[in-house]
């Protein structure tokens, strides 16, 4: 082939040759965009503190350790096992031996209260009694809400029942429970607050909600004071629990203490110097 021809043939291939570099070239220099990077799910979160309060439990299920009664030296009828009615007599309990309940056998005993005192608190207790029987949890040693036998009064409750705030106001809209059924009570409790020297209250004890088996049964109760029969009947920035045994059998199971800090409660009458 001739010079001429041969130099014809290949001058188009590289003109198309220069074409495709120099596009790439232009392409090079061009800046690069963002990329769309994959999101991927943490499989853990960070650590952190739990905002969640942790519950003081002051009954360990195995015995009485860590309780007193008003009779040094004995503990009544108090005893740790598992109850339930007695089929000849419905009044009274049979109690096993085995068991994690709280448990007040007879009538007629000492009244139990805790070593370990709080202040401000939620406080959930489960609670069971046969027939006709009566009892009651002091909060902080002073404050009584009332336990009884009130199956079939839920609809007209007296200052009496169960639910009730011993000589402060009866339960509104209860919900009871048969004798030898659990009841199930949650007690958002406010202390009295004192003074820098420790006498003088300047705000009433609170009973900020009440709860009877889901349902709510007082809210922003103030208390003008102790009621009777408690610990040593004195107002104090922290107090036992106590229950009461002196009066009919009883048991206890599922005994939670959350200890909070309540802010400044609702507005109302302020206490009486």
């Amino acid at each position: 082939m001739k010079r001429s021809a041969l130099l014809k043939r290949f001058v188009p291939s590289a003109a198309v040759l220069l074409a495709g570099a120099a596009l790439a070239l232009a392409a090079a220099d061009k800046p690069a965009g963002p990329k769309k990077v994959k999101r991927i799910a943490p499989t853990t979160r960070p650590a952190g503190p739990s905002t969640k309060p942790k519950a003081d439990r002051p009954f360990n299920g195995k015995d009485l350790k860590g309780w007193v009664t008003k009779r040094r030296g004995s503990m009544g009828y108090w005893t740790v096992g598992t109850a339930a009615l007695d089929k000849s007599d419905p009044r009274k309990f049979v109690v096993l031996p085995k068991g994690k309940e709280l448990i007040n056998a007879r009538g007629g005993g000492v009244d139990l209260y805790s070593k370990y005192v709080h202040g401000d608190a939620i406080i959930k207790i489960e609670v069971m009694v046969p027939k006709g029987s009566n009892s009651g949890i002091y909060v902080h040693g002073e404050y009584e809400i009332q336990i009884l036998d009130s199956y079939g009064r839920d609809k007209r409750p007296g200052a009496g029942d169960m639910g009730a705030i011993y000589g402060a106001a009866p339960p509104k809209k209860p919900k009871y429970k048969k004798p030898g059924e659990w009841s199930q009570y949650e007690i958002h409790f406010r202390a009295p607050r004192f003074d820098a020297s420790g006498k003088k209250r300047i705000a009433r004890a609170m009973f900020l909600k009440v709860i009877l088996n889901g349902r709510v049964i007082h809210q922003n109760l103030r208390m003008k004071g102790p009621t009777p029969g408690g610990v040593d009947g004195k107002e104090k920035p922290k107090g036992p629990l106590m229950f009461q045994g002196n009066h009919g059998p009883v048991a206890f199971r599922n005994i939670e203490i959350i200890p909070v800090k309540w802010s400044k409660p609702p507005a109302g009458p302020k206490p009486k110097k």
